[in-house]
């Protein structure tokens, strides 16, 4: 059995992701938490991953382009990719800050 863990905010250091973008991740066994900061025109260009992603808008607006679709979500709106589905994000003009639950866990963001 695991043991439950608080995190401080001292303890969720930003670090960084694709060029304009900043995050932080808590992972457990089989989930994971992360947090993003992404400044105006940041890309995270065509990909897929075997963990699911559901997506969760905090502040601005981040868009999501997946099998010929384009959609823009702002605060308050969620998107949820299947494992492997392929897909791409950007921000426009504004800064976005969102966080992601992701099953199963991805290692290279701990």
């Amino acid at each position: 059995m695991g043991e439950i863990k608080v995190y401080s905010e001292d303890e969720l250091h930003l670090k960084p992701s694709v060029k304009g973008a900043k995050m932080w991740a808590v992972g457990l066994e089989k989930a994971m938490l992360t947090y993003f900061e992404m400044e105006p025109n940041t890309e995270f260009p065509e990909h897929s991953h075997e963990a699911e992603q559901i997506t969760l808008i905090l502040d601005g607006e981040l868009t999501f382009i997946y099998e010929g679709k384009e959609v823009t979500l702002k605060p308050g709106e969620v998107i949820a990719i299947p494992s492997n589905v392929i897909h791409a994000a950007f921000t426009d003009s504004k800064p976005c800050k969102a966080v992601d639950a992701w099953s199963p866990v991805r290692k290279e963001f701990l």
